[in-house]
């Protein structure tokens, strides 16, 4: 590819596709003609009587470009590819694998290992290998939309009729997950609710799962909120202020001599203040039994 692109398109204009494709043939005449570099041979030589014989012929249809998708395996065994349904052995739940698609075949890889193929089913079909299944456990492929349906009405009649509508259509088993992630839901949120959101949604005419999950999960904050509205609210407790100091009593360690006041200044002694206005009886009692003494 270097070579023809470094010599035959570098620098090039051409016309037209017409007008490419007859320099090309007369560049492939003189490039296929000389002695090759590494092999010291004639490429054309070597082509004629080496390589044209070993040939097949060439296919009659057209070359089918493959569709790729890397598609995870669900718990249900199954991986959608174009919009359909394909199983896979059940040891691969949970792994990426890649999927190739043509027009006839579905071939899944893991690890550039073919693990599964299948005929290619249109959007909405299903294709099941009964094999894929794990040993003991009833068949994905023997359940019924009706036993789903059955199943979903366990939790309520509106969550039944809701499943019901959710598996009303040409192709119910693209459906069959929306199902599960109902029931999924009746089980989290407990069937009163699920009922609930269900019988609103009919009212409606919503047929979509997440809204339904929507719905749930704001009817649960709603509730909390409510909750927590009716708590009183707690009382502020109040600051701790600094306490004020203890009064130095007279006499103690530490305390200052008070000043006498000055002559005229009209100003009472602290220790005035501080004196009893008038002597108890004990304290008479005590002054004369001094006095005596």
């Amino acid at each position: 590819m270097k070579f023809v692109q470094g010599n035959f398109f570098a620098g090039e204009t051409f016309l037209d596709l017409a007008d490419a494709r007859s320099k090309m043939a007369a560049w492939l005449a003189a490039a296929n003609g000389r002695v090759h570099g590494t092999t010291r041979q004639v490429p054309a030589v070597v082509f004629a009587g080496q390589e044209a014989p070993c040939l097949l012929p060439a296919p009659a249809e057209r070359y089918q470009v493959p569709y790729w998708a890397q598609v995870k395996v669900h718990v249900d065994y199954h991986i959608q590819v174009a919009r359909a349904l394909y199983s896979v052995p059940w040891r691969h739940v949970g792994a990426r694998v890649m999927a190739r698609a043509d027009e006839h075949l579905v071939k899944v890889y893991l690890r550039d290992q073919l693990i599964k193929t299948h005929p290619r089913k249109q959007p909405g079909g299903r294709s099941t290998d009964t094999a894929d299944m794990p040993p003991g456990v009833e068949g994905y492929a023997t359940r019924t939309v009706d036993r789903m349906i059955a199943q979903a009405a366990s939790y309520g009649p509106a969550t039944g009729i809701y499943a019901r509508r959710l598996l009303d259509g040409d192709a119910p088993w693209m459906m069959m997950r929306s199902v599960y992630r109902l029931i999924g839901l009746a089980k989290r949120y407990g069937p009163p609710a699920a009922e609930a959101a269900c019988s609103r949604a009919l009212d409606v005419d919503v047929i979509n799962v997440s809204k339904i999950e929507s719905m749930l999960k704001n009817a649960t904050e709603n509730t909390r909120s409510s909750r927590c509205s009716r708590t009183p609210p707690r009382t502020p407790r109040r600051p701790a202020w600094p306490r004020r100091p203890a009064p130095v009593l007279a006499g103690s360690p530490g305390m200052r001599p008070s000043t006498p006041p000055r002559p005229g200044s009209g100003c009472r002694s602290s220790t005035a203040a501080t004196r009893p206005a008038a002597a108890g009886p004990d304290l008479l009692t005590a002054a004369g039994k001094h006095v005596a003494a």
